[in-house]
This record gives C-alpha cells, structure tokens and sequence, in this order.
C-alpha cells in the first residue's frame, strides 16, 4: 500500500471521523471511543497501528491472559506495554500490506479496544476456579462440601460483604455453583 492509499482506506473507514495527518506518514483518527495511530517508520517501508486500550497499572493483574490472548487469540494484532499504557498493536511491511489486510487489522484492533479486559478477566476467574476446584478435590472435598464451605465463609464474611442482602448473596452463591458444578467433573486432582 502506498502512504496515499493508506489514507484513503482510512478516510473511507472513518468517514464520521476526521483522519488527521499528523506529520508525514503518520494519521490519527480520534472517535469518542477511541484514538487510533497509523505510523510509517522512517524509511516508510514498515507500517505500525496503534491503539491504547487501558493504563498498565489496570491491567496488571491481568499481564498473563494477555500475553497467553497474544498467542492464541489476537491473530494478527498484539497486546503491547509501552509508557505505561497496554496497546494493541499491528505491524506489516508497507509494501506487501494489501488493504484487506489493513481494514481487518484496524477492525480487529477496535474489537480488542472494546473488549477490554473482559475475556483476560474471564479467563483469570477461570483458572483460579480450576485451581479451587483442583485444590478441594486433593483434600478429598466433595462439592457439596466445597459448596457448604463456600456459604460457610460468606455467612462469616471472610468472603463477599456482610450489608449484602440476603437476595444478592443468593445470587452470588448461586454463580459459584453453577461455576463449581461445570468444572467439577472437568478437573483432575
């Protein structure tokens, strides 16, 4: 793709957003949603899209799920650090970058953006959950007895919160059998 047909796929991309040329080989389009960076390096043969999605301060706990997402999931986009910030990111050669290619990149790059942290914290939760489950069934821990345990800990408040009504610790307690009766029978000790 030449610079000219980089903005132009962007201007037609983002025909409610003003594409910006920044300096030469390099736009911005700011959406309320987001702001997206089209960079060319300096000898414009690489092309670099950056998007931020969250500080690294949030998504800290989360660095794993998101370096295992970069080998599993995001496909031809990457979770990156840098300043402080966790960016997607996409890198291509310039010359041999087709503009499908392009557009699915940018739109991938906006899904991620909008995930956020979702799918690394569903992930999170789901391994510790293993790891309870694991950890329950070593001790030779039925589920019932797990399950009992669990309501034992709210009821004393050493989990969840004690103003919590009695319909929201229901609901809680609930989320935690459906979770514990999927993996029981998946996990082995």
């Amino acid at each position: 793709m030449t610079p000219e047909e980089i903005a132009n796929t962007l201007t037609d991309l983002f025909h409610s957003a003003p594409v910006q040329a920044i300096a030469p080989g390099s736009w911005q389009i700011e959406t309320p949603e987001f702001r997206l960076l089209v960079l060319l390096s300096d000898d414009r043969s690489w092309l670099r899209v950056l998007l931020p999605i969250l500080s690294a301060q949030a998504a800290q706990p989360f660095l794993e799920q998101l370096l295992e997402a970069n080998f599993d999931e995001t496909q031809e986009v990457r979770y990156a650090l840098h300043q402080g910030v966790v960016w997607g990111v996409f890198q291509h050669s310039r010359e041999s970058l087709s503009t499908t290619d392009f557009t699915e990149a940018i739109a991938r790059l906006i899904s991620l953006n909008q995930a956020g942290l979702t799918n690394a914290f569903s992930q999170l939760v789901e391994t510790k959950l293993r790891q309870i489950v694991t950890a329950q069934k070593q001790q030779g821990q039925s589920l019932e007895a797990t399950l009992q345990n669990l309501s034992r800990m709210y009821d004393e408040g050493l989990l969840g919160d004690l103003q919590q009504g009695a319909e929201s610790r229901e609901q809680v307690m609930a989320a935690w059998k459906y979770q514990l009766e999927r993996l029981w029978l998946e996990v082995e000790p």
